[in-house]
């Protein structure tokens, strides 16, 4: 079947745990400072997740937001997709869990997992169904619990990571030239051990896993610092390229929020000035699949975001997965 139809984001809510995690806080757990983290990444704090917040709990209170936004009902939902690496058990799914929640019964819901790029994952998921013709409204979350799965006693990684979640409506419109009218999506399993989290069939959980920390996130630094700075510049390269914009006609880069210094890195490179890459990193930390979503919110909220805007999605993570999308609001 042919793209007939143009895939919009109608609406875009976010929903972060009241629970603040500061650098401070975090420095009466391991040896670190706030100076010496915000030197390094940017971040000043993160959100965490109390008892009783979950994925899917987060999800939904976002998913609400979206809905309101988008003036839709839950009932009007044809498909919920979540991105997430910490979902609500290992299955059902998430967006299972979320559909639930929001009174569905029968809508198709499912989760796509491919760590910080998978809010774009999902987004390009969901769009084909809607420029295809076959749905009409769909619900994609980016949410994560990142602290459920961080070693607070490693100081190189538990000072990166938040917990939270970001929604869009994508909604069919008649015009296909708007909406999401680029994306391309990667992956090199090859990279695994640069970021991984080993519980799986290649990895059950034992003793022995558990006296080595092994069931936490896994990352090594240099690396992933390596291929996410060469990657954010071919990937905003290849969306200017492909849809043939110049700087002057985006109006908003939105990158996943992995770390200040390889945005700023990047961007410099390609001189793309400070004002036209929004970055609320510190904040929330890194918070995965639900990066890009938030930050997205927060912009259209703020009212940096008008009908017509030029917006580009950058994202790289474990996988190795990286991705961009090219959106006209």
């Amino acid at each position: 079947m042919s793209n007939s139809f143009g895939a919009i984001i109608a609406g875009t809510g976010s929903h972060m745990p009241e629970k603040r995690l500061t650098n401070d806080d975090l420095a009466k757990i391991v040896d670190t400072n706030d100076e010496w983290i915000v030197q390094r990444t940017g971040i000043k704090e993160r959100r965490i997740v109390s008892d009783g917040e979950t994925t899917a709990t987060l999800s939904t209170a976002a998913a609400h937001k979206a809905l309101s936004a988008a003036e839709i009902q839950a009932k009007d939902l044809d498909l919920v997709v979540c991105a997430t690496i910490t979902p609500e058990m290992h299955f059902p799914s998430t967006a299972c869990f979320v559909a639930a929640a929001l009174g569905l019964d029968g809508t198709p819901a499912f989760d796509v997992s491919a760590a910080c790029s998978g809010f774009i994952y999902a987004l390009e998921t969901a769009a084909n169904f809607v420029k295809t013709g076959r749905y009409r409204n769909v619900l994609v979350l980016g949410a994560e619990t990142l602290s459920r799965i961080t070693n607070y006693r490693d100081r190189s990684s538990c000072i990166l990571f938040g917990d939270g979640a970001g929604a869009v409506i994508l909604k069919r419109d008649a015009d296909p030239k708007r909406g999401l009218i680029y994306s391309s999506l990667h992956a090199d399993g090859g990279g695994w051990e640069a970021l991984h989290c080993k519980p799986g069939s290649r990895f059950p959980i034992d003793e022995a896993m558990l006296a080595e920390g092994g069931q936490y996130m896994q990352i090594k630094g240099r690396e992933v610092y390596k291929f996410a700075v060469s990657k954010f510049e071919m990937l905003i390269l290849d969306a200017m390229q492909k849809c043939e914009l110049t700087p002057d006609q985006i109006k908003l880069v939105i990158p996943h929020q992995s770390n200040k210094r390889i945005i700023d890195s990047a961007t410099e490179k390609l001189g793309l000035p400070p004002e036209k890459v929004f970055v609320n990193i510190e904040k929330y930390g890194n918070t995965s699949a639900a990066s890009i979503p938030i930050a997205l919110d927060e912009a259209w909220r703020a009212g940096k975001i008008v009908k017509d805007d030029v917006l580009v999605f950058v994202a790289f993570g474990a996988g190795l997965t990286w991705a961009n999308a090219v959106v006209r609001v």
